[in-house]
């Protein structure tokens, strides 16, 4: 079905002009029509079936009901407000107040209370129920969109009059916004203080748009209404918040009451965000904190007189609201903080507002604007009615109700303006459901229909984009950390607002730096730690840590260190005694709280060894010299395999989650030791955990090592340690290559050249297969299986590459990270945005830190 046309307020006004009464159904409408009466009026022109039967505005008596009944009997406050939900709405659709009766699974104990108690109440539904129209002629607009009840008081003659015509409604093309503050942006562009009173905004007063069109306007010192209700007040949410937080117990974060120390002008800062709150030491949180410890020995008003005096806030409206609930003088517990959030998140309480300026309209609640001026912002699924699921309610004609008062919508205003995104956080915007209807055309989202696009650049005129020239130049970097480099590959822009920006404190962050300095203190101190050290170094870990974690968890965190303190001292000993010989003595780095804790030094030149080297673009710290010839790293988290290390190096293309520390670490080694096979150890010391506790824990299982060979694949492959890896292989393999002999082997490899593919079914396929197969067996007896015992030494050596650095991936590693540093070198001077997508392409979402600045699927131009 095409969209009508609606008929325009001055036809409409035309057609009704000559009537006594004329009843509408929607207020806006009627006050719309009331505006055109051009000849003195004696009474009520243009009005609704509520207004009329009432003598004044609409009361919100779903509130009124609820407030009677809760204050009369002692069902719980869900029941009561779905009852009363119920019993009003199939009124409305039945004609009386009783009909839900003929409801059963609708009937219980709290809805018979409501329905004896509301049918005495002077609710609008009961006077439309006692009222007949009685005068003169009489015109009833959109006759279809009326209620049951509101049928109920309409005269026996009367004449109807349609709300559209016969004709097609041409919808103006959607105007395409690439973000919410965009499509904000260009409202303000249209609407100042002058030209308020004529501009609608049409919204879904639950979207994100709602907020940030209100916080414009005030901004701009636009004047507004419509807006945020009475639970939207800010003092209002934030007392709501601190008493719903008292509850919550230890487990309340700083996080969690961020909105209510913005509202109180604190700034804790960022790093505390993920502590517990009552373990955090800060002047400006003391005061919630004993808020919170006191709230059970106060009643609600002197909670809120307590949070007036300390905000100077006047919550006037919000006391009488407490009394008018029955609170005021109740002793604070959860039952009645949630009962209070219910209430407040349930019903609209009634707010007193200057109707001047821009209007906000819901798009679920109003189904008529007359403003020359209306921007309908969103026009996305939150613009959908939700229609009640009730054995009371014709669906169908429902629906027919909700497109037809979409269709007005559409068209409320002289101008109109459809204001859109087509994307969101990198995901299509669905059109609002009622365009199916109405929309001749297929299509998925916005730009699938007629529209115009609207992109702004950095060259747009806007206050937002003004740049004053700084005289500056940009700094480069010469090099990188594993961890930098890690969050760059992944994606570009995480990387460059994680420069920009402080992030809070983490728990394995903290408990990682302790363990470290554990370790570099214990081979400083090993004659100084025993038990008692160990319980006093795990004693620091929990003080250190128990801002993130419930104090539930203590026992299995302090348990936890110690096994972790405990697998370190075994490691650390059974490389004893510690040759420093080979090493230059190493400042140290940072401070070391343990080192500061005793009071005793810590001068090993084995541990936390810095290193930066511009000429290969790469800093890091060692955490432990294990020999001249090896490094190790202490790891807290999950251990890996050696594959998973050598996989997680990859450069073409970057794993899904890399890390480059064994190859970075072993790049810069290798130039302190040329020519030498190194080695690199992740030492993962909690890894053993429940071994430990049944006591079969192997020190062994902790440690993951890869080594590093000073020459390529191709000639390792031809190399002595390669046969006689072939030889402890598997069966046939050993064999083949035991009757091959080594001389053999070398002069055919030698000659031959491993394939770079690393799956099985490639190598299988490839020339080199054949031909190493070929020469083999030409030099091999009958005694052997050569086929297959060249298939399992190809596998066996393509497995010694995916766990082994050879000289040509470093190699590889050192141009990689040379062209990052050129690349970032050219975003920092401003020739370049940080793109999303990093080398390996669309980031790996998971693994990105700031996803609130980081929209999924956006352009990297």
């Amino acid at each position: 079905m095409p969209i009508q046309r609606a008929k325009s307020i001055d036809t409409l006004y035309d057609e009704v002009a000559d009537y006594d009464l004329v009843v509408t159904p929607d207020a806006p409408l009627a006050s719309a029509i009331n505006r055109r009466v051009d000849v003195p009026q004696f009474g009520t022109f243009a009005t609704t079936p509520r207004r009329l039967a009432a003598g004044r505005r609409e009361q919100a008596e779903d509130r009124t009901a609820f407030l009677e009944v809760v204050n009369r009997t002692d069902h719980d406050w869900k029941s009561i407000s779905y009852a009363v939900g119920n019993v009003l709405q199939c009124w409305e659709h039945q004609g009386a107040h009783d009909a839900i009766h003929e409801y059963e699974p609708y009937v219980d104990d709290a809805t018979e209370a409501v329905v004896d108690i509301i049918g005495d109440l002077r609710t609008t539904s009961k006077r439309l129920g006692d009222y007949t129209i009685n005068e003169g002629s009489v015109a009833v607009v959109a006759e279809d969109q009326l209620t049951e009840l509101e049928r109920s008081i309409l005269p026996d003659s009367y004449d109807r009059v349609e709300l559209f015509t016969d004709q097609r409604f041409d919808c103006p093309s959607f105007d395409v916004f690439e973000s919410s503050a965009d499509i904000v942006d260009a409202i303000l562009h249209t609407v100042d203080g002058e030209n308020a009173e004529n501009v609608a905004v049409v919204l879904d007063s639950n979207s994100r748009y709602s907020s940030l069109v209100e916080s414009a306007l005030e901004a701009k010192d636009v004047p507004y209404y419509g807006g945020p209700g009475f639970v939207d007040r800010p003092h209002h949410r934030c007392f709501l918040t601190l008493c719903r937080s008292a509850f919550r117990g230890s487990e309340t974060t700083v996080a969690d009451i961020k909105p209510v120390l913005t509202q109180m002008g604190v700034d804790v800062g960022v790093d505390h965000d993920k502590k517990r709150l009552h373990t955090v030491d800060h002047p400006d949180v003391e005061w919630i904190q004993t808020f919170c410890e006191s709230l059970t020995s106060w009643t609600f008003a002197e909670a809120v007189a307590t949070y007036e005096s300390r905000t100077g806030a006047s919550m006037t409206a919000f006391s009488d609201e407490l009394g008018a609930l029955g609170l005021s003088e109740r002793r604070i517990d959860a039952q009645g903080v949630d009962q209070l959030a219910y209430y407040l998140q349930t019903y609209e309480v009634p707010v007193d507002r200057e109707n001047e300026g821009v209007l906000l309209a819901d798009a679920k609640s109003a189904s008529y604007v007359d403003r020359p001026v209306v921007f309908h912002v969103g026009l996305d699924e939150g613009w959908t009615h939700s229609p009640p699921r009730r054995p009371w309610i014709d669906v169908d004609e429902q629906f027919q109700q909700y497109i037809q008062q979409f269709q007005l919508l559409l068209q409320s205003g002289i101008e109109q303006y459809y204001l859109v995104q087509d994307t969101a956080g990198g995901q299509p915007v669905t059109p609002c459901l009622y365009f199916e209807e109405l929309l001749d055309v297929d299509y998925d989202r916005f730009s699938d229909l007629e529209h115009e696009s609207h992109t702004r650049t950095f060259d747009d005129v806007g206050e937002g984009f003004e740049k004053e020239p700084v005289d500056v130049e940009p700094k480069s970097i010469t090099n990188i950390s594993n961890s930098s480099l890690k969050r760059y590959v992944n994606s570009p822009r995480d990387y460059f607002f994680d420069r920009l920006l402080d992030g809070p404190d983490e728990d394995y962050l903290t408990e990682g730096s302790l363990f470290h300095d554990f370790a570099e203190f214990y081979v400083s101190n090993p004659g100084f730690v025993d038990e008692a050290t160990i319980d006093e170094v795990a004693d620091v870990l929990v003080d250190e840590v128990t801002p993130f974690f419930p104090e539930t968890h203590e026992p299995l965190r302090r348990r936890e260190y110690r096994i972790g303190l405990e697998t370190i001292v075994e490691y650390l000993d059974s490389q004893r005694p510690f040759r420093e010989d080979f090493l230059t003595p190493a400042s140290g780095w940072g401070e070391n709280t343990f080192a500061q804790y005793f009071d005793r030094p810590v001068d090993s030149p084995l541990t936390e060894r810095w290193f930066e080297d511009a000429s290969l673009g790469i800093k890091g710290q060692i955490d432990f010299v294990v020999a001249p010839d090896h490094l190790l790293d202490f790891k807290s988290g999950t251990k890996n395999s050696q594959r998973d290390m050598i996989k997680q190096a990859a450069i073409d293309p970057p794993a899904d989650t890399p890390d480059f520390q064994a190859a970075l670490y072993l790049c810069y080694y290798r130039t302190q030791r040329p020519d030498e096979p190194l080695e690199f150890t992740f030492f993962h010391f909690l890894e053993t955990l429940d071994d430990v506790v049944t006591g079969d824990h192997d020190i062994e299982e902790t440690l993951t090592t890869v080594s590093y060979y000073p020459w390529t694949f191709d000639e390792h492959v031809a190399s002595r340690e390669a046969f006689e890896t072939l030889l402890d292989g598997w069966n046939d393999c050993e064999a083949t290559v035991d009757d091959l002999g080594y001389d053999a082997y070398s002069e055919i490899m030698d000659r031959l050249s491993f394939p770079i593919a690393t799956e099985k079914d490639v190598l299988r396929a490839s020339t080199f297969a054949e031909e190493f197969t070929e020469a083999v067996d030409e030099r091999t007896s009958d005694a052997v299986d050569a086929e297959k015992g060249c298939d399992q030494a190809i596998r066996i050596l393509n497995d010694v590459r995916k766990k082994t650095f050879f000289r040509e991936d470093l190699d590889a590693i050192e141009g990689f990270v040379q062209e990052r540093i050129e690349e970032l070198n050219r975003y920092r001077a401003g020739d370049e945005r940080f793109p999303v997508d990093g080398p390996r392409g669309e980031p790996n979402y998971r693994r990105v830190d700031h996803r609130d600045l980081l929209l999924q699927g956006e352009s990297n131009e």
